[in-house]
Formats: structure tokens, C-alpha cells, sequence
């Protein structure tokens, strides 16, 4: 592209568009990246410029841009029909991915419901679990509240962000949202109850087996990221987290809701992150990497018990009165079911495992570095957390904008990430190349050691 068709976007960019999660008096005074195009792990910008998407276009991207597969799929669908209603009718590929989810997930989710993000699987699961209850005899009318995790983000939604516990983000909404149990999250490098893993036994459960005994009467859900809390940081649950969760879940009559919005489809290294210990939730929310980066869709699944406490006579009105005007888009499920045959065409999880290995011993050389606090990963989701004191575990003020500007650093060399706070978040595509991981991981190190150190 031409550098005044360049600078004109440029310019009409900070003019007519609010970008989320973005502070845009700081936006306005940079130059802003502008993509014209991708390939593979790189995204190329309006002059020309390959940088590698180290975060997989914010966690959805799974087997690369332009991936031949999805691409035709895409074309196909278009060729017969783009969209039509999922209310009172169906579609092929609104069915056929349904079946598809089903025989996917772990055993006992069976029933799909369909929206179009990651809030809205989360709003759907939240607005299930209330209704349940309320459709169930009398004494379990009581259960309207939620327990969830702090440092949890489950979507920008008034109900989803309930259930969240980012104060940065959740703050200012504090009179709009209901009220929820809020315990401490399994963060074992800065350990709210002053505890290190394994010796604690897992104390944190204790904690939220004593909300559970006290209040299970008035709770419907617990909500939470199996494994890793992504947005809150990267924070990795420690082993037997998720199992024990469950169990208590099943010994307080607590439906368990698993959001595997950015955990799920092969970012942990199995296809869900409730596998790794052998957890079925009660409702499990996915979205992002569904249609592998292509385009929005989410689905909340339930196992048959759910989905029968809304069956009844009309006159009843036991009805779920939810619905998005995109639910099930023929054009959406056909990219997730394209994304989901590559999965077993590439045989993309068995493939992943040496590469997770890989990146675990790229990543060991930036513990060298005096500002890296902890490094955490699971499976191909990393956080590295950046400290103003190693020993202490002192944090940068987040007015120093530490993680802006090791991003802004690495951006310069050819990189392009986030990060949440004073952590670097890492979730490149599962089909990055060993090359590209060495160079990813170069770029990060000289970044941090750019802005960090003295």
C-alpha cells in the first residue's frame, strides 16, 4: 500500500474508531499498526511489515491465517447460505458442529447452545444455572448466587463480569453487578493465604469448602478457568485444583460451570482443559479458538439433566428465553467444523506436545533475567511475570506501564503481543514453527532486557 493511503487510514483511524481496551489519549499519540494482511503465524501491516502474532489475534487463532481449509469452507458455505435464524428452525452446520462439540467434549455435555462470544457462553451458563434451580422443587429456589474466583475474568458482560474479580476492569461497574462469593484464586507465586504448593495441601480448598458449607443453600454455580485464570495472568492452578473443585461442587449440590472460553481447543495441550484431571463440568462455555480465528461464535454445553428442567408444557413457560440474532451462523459453525477436521487431519494436539517441550526449555533462558519474577505455562499459555524486586517479589506501580512498554519494545522488533498488567502474555497459534518460536522467544528476551534492566 502507498504511504499516503497509508497515512490517511492512519489518520481516519484515530479519528472515527474507539479501540477496546485501550487508553485513546496514549493511542493518539503513536502510530498505529494497521493490518492489511496474514499468513501463517505473521500478520503484515500497510507497509509491508511481517510481524509474528504472538498472541494468536488475542487467543483464537489456532492453525495459522489463512489456513486453506477454513478458507474453502468458508467459500463453500457462502455458495448455499450465510445465515439464517436458529430460532424455531436449523441448519446443516449449526447440527453438524453440535454433534461434533458433543463427541469432543468431556463425557456427559450433550446439549449445545449457541451464541456469539465469549461474555455471552458465559451469560448463557450463568442464566442456566440460575433457572435450574428456580424450575426445580421448592427448596432449591434459595440457590440465586455465585462463587467464583478472584483475579477471574469471564467476559465484559454485566452477568460475566459479575463472576469476574480484575479490579482494574470491574471496579467502576460495582453498582450494576449482583453480588457473588468471592474465595482466593490457586495464585501460588504471590499466595494470599502465605502458603507455598505442595506443602499447603491445597489450603485454598479449604477455603472454599467453608464458603460451600456455609452458604451451598443459596448457591447455584461456581464458575471458573480450568488450569490457567488467562486473563488474570496466566495464574496456573495448582494439580488436583480442578478435581477437588468438583468434588466439593458435587458434595454441596453446586452446579460446576467450567469457562474454557480461552482455555479450551488445544491451548492447555488437550482439546479441553477440564481433561488434564478428568473433570466433567455440570455447563462448560467455549468460544474463541472455535472457529480457529476466523469468526465469532461461542456455544455453552449442558449434560441432559440441565437441558431437562427446561422442558415442559408451553403454559409452563420453563422455556430458555435467550437467544442472539447470530446463534448458530452457517458461515461461523462451518469454520469450526472446518478448524475442528484439522485438528484430526494434522493430528495438531499429538503434534503439540514436542513443541510445548520445546517452548518450556526456550523460555528457561529468561529466568536469567533480573526482572522476571515467574515464568508460568500450560501447555502453549504463558505468562511471565515482570518484578521490581526478584527476592521480594516487589510489583511495578502499574503507572510505570512496565508490560506497555516491553509489548511496545518487542513491536519494534517484529512482535506482536499484550499484556495483562506487569505480565507478558505469550499464546502464539498451536502451528507456530520451531523457528518461529526461537525467534518469538529472542524478541521477548531482548525486550525485557531492554526496558528492565539498569
Amino acid at each position: 500500500m502507498t504511504k499516503k493511503k497509508t497515512n490517511q487510514l492512519e489518520q481516519d483511524d484515530k479519528k472515527y474508531i474507539w479501540h477496546p481496551f485501550t487508553q485513546m489519549k496514549d493511542y493518539s499519540e503513536e502510530t498505529p499498526l494497521i493490518v492489511e494482511k496474514a499468513k501463517g503465524s505473521y500478520l503484515i501491516d500497510t507497509n509491508g511489515r511481517r510481524y509474528i502474532d504472538g498472541v494468536s489475534s488475542l487467543w483464537v487463532n489456532i492453525h495459522g491465517h489463512r489456513k486453506k481449509e477454513i478458507d474453502q469452507a468458508i467459500r463453500k458455505q457462502i455458495r448455499q447460505v450465510s445465515h439464517s435464524t436458529l430460532l424455531g428452525l436449523s441448519n446443516i452446520p449449526a447440527i453438524r458442529l453440535a454433534k461434533k462439540l458433543v463427541q469432543i467434549a468431556p463425557r456427559g455435555l450433550n446439549r449445545v447452545f449457541y451464541s456469539d462470544n465469549g461474555s455471552t457462553a458465559v451469560e448463557v451458563a450463568l442464566k442456566i444455572a440460575f433457572q435450574y434451580w428456580q424450575q426445580r422443587s421448592k427448596p432449591h429456589r434459595q440457590k440465586t448466587r455465585f462463587i467464583c474466583l478472584k483475579n477471574a475474568y469471564h467476559g465484559d458482560t454485566l452477568g460475566a463480569v459479575s463472576v469476574g474479580g480484575i479490579e482494574l476492569f470491574h471496579d467502576t461497574y460495582r453498582l450494576l453487578l449482583f453480588k457473588t462469593y468471592k474465595i482466593a484464586s490457586p495464585y501460588c507465586y504471590r499466595c494470599s493465604l502465605k502458603k507455598k504448593y505442595p506443602g499447603c495441601q491445597l489450603a485454598c480448598l479449604n477455603q472454599c469448602e467453608k464458603v460451600m458449607e456455609k452458604n451451598h443453600h443459596r448457591i447455584a454455580a461456581m464458575v471458573l478457568e480450568p488450569e490457567v485464570q488467562a486473563a488474570g495472568g496466566m495464574l496456573v492452578s495448582p494439580p488436583g485444583y480442578l478435581k477437588g473443585v468438583k468434588r466439593l461442587c458435587t458434595k454441596y449440590s453446586i452446579l460446576l460451570i467450567a469457562d474454557e472460553v480461552a482455555v479450551g481447543f488445544g491451548r492447555t495441550g488437550k482439546m479441553f482443559a477440564c481433561e488434564h484431571e478428568g473433570v466433567t463440568p455440570d455447563i462448560m462455555a467455549v468460544a474463541k479458538g472455535i472457529t480457529g480465528g476466523y469468526l465469532p461464535l461461542a456455544a455453552t454445553l449442558t449434560t441432559e439433566e440441565i437441558y431437562q428442567a427446561f422442558l415442559g408444557e408451553y403454559r409452563e413457560f420453563k422455556t430458555f428465553f435467550h437467544g442472539h440474532t447470530y446463534t448458530g451462523n452457517q458461515l461461523a459453525c462451518a469454520a469450526a467444523l472446518a478448524n475442528l477436521g484439522i485438528f484430526e487431519k494434522e493430528k495438531t494436539l499429538k503434534k503439540l506436545q514436542l513443541k510445548i517441550s520445546y517452548l518450556k526449555n526456550k523460555l528457561k533462558s529468561l529466568t536469567s533475567l533480573s526482572r522476571v519474577g515467574e515464568i508460568r505455562q500450560k501447555g502453549f499459555m504463558v505468562g511471565i511475570e515482570l518484578v521490581k524486586d526478584k527476592r521480594t517479589k516487589e510489583p511495578y506501580p502499574l503507572e510505570d506501564k512496565i508490560g506497555i512498554r516491553v509489548t511496545s519494545e518487542a513491536r519494534k522488533r517484529g512482535v506482536v503481543i499484550r499484556p495483562l498488567g506487569n505480565v507478558i502474555v505469550l499464546m502464539p497459534p498451536l502451528s507456530i514453527s520451531y523457528r518461529e518460536m526461537d525467534k518469538l522467544i529472542r524478541v521477548i528476551y531482548e525486550s525485557i532486557r531492554e526496558v528492565t534492566e539498569d
